[in-house]
């Protein structure tokens, strides 16, 4: 028998099956009304696995749009599950730690402390994926998200940050010349889309990934799990190398990343800290 994990967001919903501790072919399906997404989600899942209602034991749901739910799902019934511990739970299960800060990225970004069946939830940012798309729009005139990212990849952080590099020639401890100093600290006449979009990126990501460095040190951690579909982009993948390389921090992006919440609801257990 099989747990269906759903995470219902603003815009998409993401499900997953576990059966024996195994993931079962997680899907996203988009829609902006929370129950047509879910059931259209379930739906979805059990058509592609060839499953049956007989097939699932339990159902369980967590993410904002959990909310509009009733107690069922297309006849079955739901158990909601707290979103902050949902991420916890998954976060741990997908990169095999016991004891980490997990982060997820989204259009804003959360923040939790996890440890065994103990999650905690530390705070966030409203600093994310809405701030990408929303800055993009007003100062490159992109709205589309892989447009913003392919666009980026073409773009030069010198020509619109400011760097350590540019206001000394001295060392300052250890931090290397080319650290940002002054996000958008270096603007001119002559920036491109490229620089700009560039510049958005390396700001969101910096900002994500000091707060966790700040949220690990604060609990005494090293591990550090990044979840949500952003955190794979080539200019996060830098951007966390980089802060890794400099504070001392390990970051680890699972495999499923995206689907890390809609994991932690299908295997969340009770538990106290």
């Amino acid at each position: 028998m099989m747990t269906i994990g759903i995470d219902i967001g603003g815009s998409t919903t993401k499900i997953v099956g576990i059966q024996n501790k195994k993931i079962i072919k997680p899907l996203t399906v988009e829609a902006n009304d929370p129950v047509a997404s879910a059931s259209g989600a379930m739906g979805k899942f059990l058509n592609v696995n060839k499953l049956q209602f007989s097939d699932i034991q339990q159902v369980r749901v967590t993410g904002v749009g959990a909310t509009f739910l009733g107690d069922q799902l297309l006849g079955m019934p739901i158990e909601k599950v707290d979103e902050f511990k949902a991420l916890g739970f998954g976060g741990l299960f997908l990169s095999g730690l016991k004891n980490a800060i997990i982060v997820s990225v989204g259009t804003g970004t959360a923040y939790v402390k996890a440890h065994g069946k103990c999650i905690k939830h530390l705070g966030g940012t409203g600093v994310g994926g809405g701030t990408i798309a929303g800055l993009s729009k007003i100062m490159a005139g992109l709205s589309n998200f892989e447009n913003i990212v392919e666009t980026a990849s073409k773009g030069k952080l010198s020509n619109i940050d400011l760097s350590v590099g540019d206001i000394t020639h001295s060392d300052i401890e250890s931090l290397p010349s080319t650290l940002t100093a002054s996000n958008f600290g270096k603007l001119n006449d002559d920036l491109t889309k490229n620089d700009i979009t560039r510049g958005i990126l390396n700001m969101v990501f910096q900002v994500v990934g000091m707060m966790a460095i700040f949220a690990a040190r604060t609990e005494k951690d090293k591990d550090i799990v990044l979840t949500g579909k952003m955190v794979n982009i080539p200019q996060a993948q830098r951007t966390f190398k980089e802060l890794a390389k400099l504070y001392k921090v390990e970051f680890h992006v699972p495999e499923h990343a995206a689907y890390c919440t809609a994991i932690g609801a299908a295997i969340a257990e009770n538990g106290q800290c």
